[in-house]
């Protein structure tokens, strides 16, 4: 039995059948690989950490946006879709659709078990490539924890941890703090009584 090759699908090809489709994709070097569904901690970290980091930059040359917008990582040419991105500037999109952004300044990643060592890895592997990327930003989903890797001047980057409901992570890429029980505001963790 000879198992038949995936065919390539292009980039606008991803984008023209993404655009229409019921459920969200990433794609990668011809590749589609379907997103699974967010758990009700995931979902809520999310909404919660975009309520926070929306407060802060109220009034001030920076956008948040939700799940829903796609990144194009172009020196790799992945096609992703973080929790959380937040843009500071003019906002660059890939096309005239404006759905697919091109310059995060800040990226962050809700952890659900699946996803851990890819956004850990291969996923930062990529988002390290993106010039405009200063911060990123992982949160767990079953324990307080956050780590911030921001990029120095000289390239390196540099992790910052928090990991108590008392505890804040200073974000100062875009001048914002999270705190981890506003992040984590109505999230049940297991074995909590």
């Amino acid at each position: 039995m000879s198992l038949q090759p995936k065919p390539y699908l292009s980039p606008e090809d991803y984008l023209a059948l993404e655009r229409g489709a019921e459920f969200k994709s990433e794609y990668f070097d011809g590749e589609i690989f379907a997103m699974a569904g967010a758990s009700e901690p995931h979902n809520l970290i999310t909404i919660n950490t975009i309520r926070e980091l929306s407060i802060q930059l109220k009034k001030r040359p920076c956008k948040t946006y939700a799940n829903d917008m796609r990144v194009k990582v172009s020196p790799t040419g992945l096609f992703t879709y973080p929790d959380v991105v937040v843009i500071c500037g003019h906002a660059q999109f890939d096309d005239s659709q404006r759905d697919t952004l091109l310059n995060p300044t800040l990226i962050v990643e809700v952890l659900s078990d699946s996803t851990e060592a890819y956004d850990r890895g291969r996923k930062f592997e990529h988002y390290r490539k993106l010039e405009s990327l200063t911060e990123y930003v992982l949160i767990a989903q079953h324990r307080p924890h956050v780590e911030s890797y921001r990029r120095q001047p000289d390239q390196r980057w540099v992790l910052t941890e928090s990991d108590s409901l008392e505890g804040r992570l200073r974000l100062d890429t875009i001048d914002c703090e999270l705190a981890l029980a506003e992040i984590y505001d109505k999230v049940e963790f297991p074995g909590a009584a």
